[in-house]
């Protein structure tokens, strides 16, 4: 007679391989999906960062592809990224939205790093991250001209993961 205590190992086992065997097959194992993709862009918030221009919904919808990169002084990979977003935003603007941040240290670190950003939107408690569905600092997303997003980027744009999803989404959305 088997006995139930016998079975159940291997059928954890089994079902643990299942879960595994089904994220690997997705269709984007390394993206994270975006409940906005296809939708206007949600809000963003009405103050700014000190000394910096406002962001504002017009920046989201003004004719042209804009980034929208959620950013914080304290974030290490926020600062990995600094460069590429300085180079970005000589082609495009590039909204930034600090989150969860101390507004002294992030206009410090604008001051000394450069600002890439047209406008700086201050979220000191996180409230339009979470309208965002941001998880955790950087993140970016690339809505077209009349503020549809268009992709989301989960992480530092730099890399390969960068070159590779990325720059390819951000090429279809200029149309090159």
């Amino acid at each position: 007679m088997v006995k139930p205590l016998m079975i159940a190992p291997p059928l954890i086992f089994a079902a643990f391989v299942a879960l595994a065997a089904v994220g690997m097959f997705r269709d984007d194992p390394e993206g994270l999906p975006s409940t906005l993709v296809g939708q206007a862009a949600p809000g963003i918030p009405e103050a700014a960062l000190e000394g910096f221009p406002p962001a504002t919904a017009r920046m989201l919808a003004s004719g042209e592809v804009t980034l929208v990169n959620f950013w914080a002084s304290w974030c290490p990979p926020c600062r990995v990224e600094h460069p590429k977003l300085l180079e970005l935003a000589k082609a495009l603007p590039i909204v930034g939205i600090n989150f969860k941040d101390q507004a002294g240290t992030a206009r410090s670190y604008l001051e000394d790093e450069d600002n890439p950003f047209v406008g700086v939107g201050f979220d000191p408690q996180g409230r339009t991250a979470i309208d965002w569905g941001v998880t955790a600092p950087p993140e970016t997303f690339i809505l077209d001209g009349d503020g549809t997003v268009l992709f989301r980027f989960a992480g530092p744009l730099v890399g390969s993961d960068y070159e590779q999803r990325f720059l390819p989404a951000l090429n279809a959305a200029l149309g090159k």
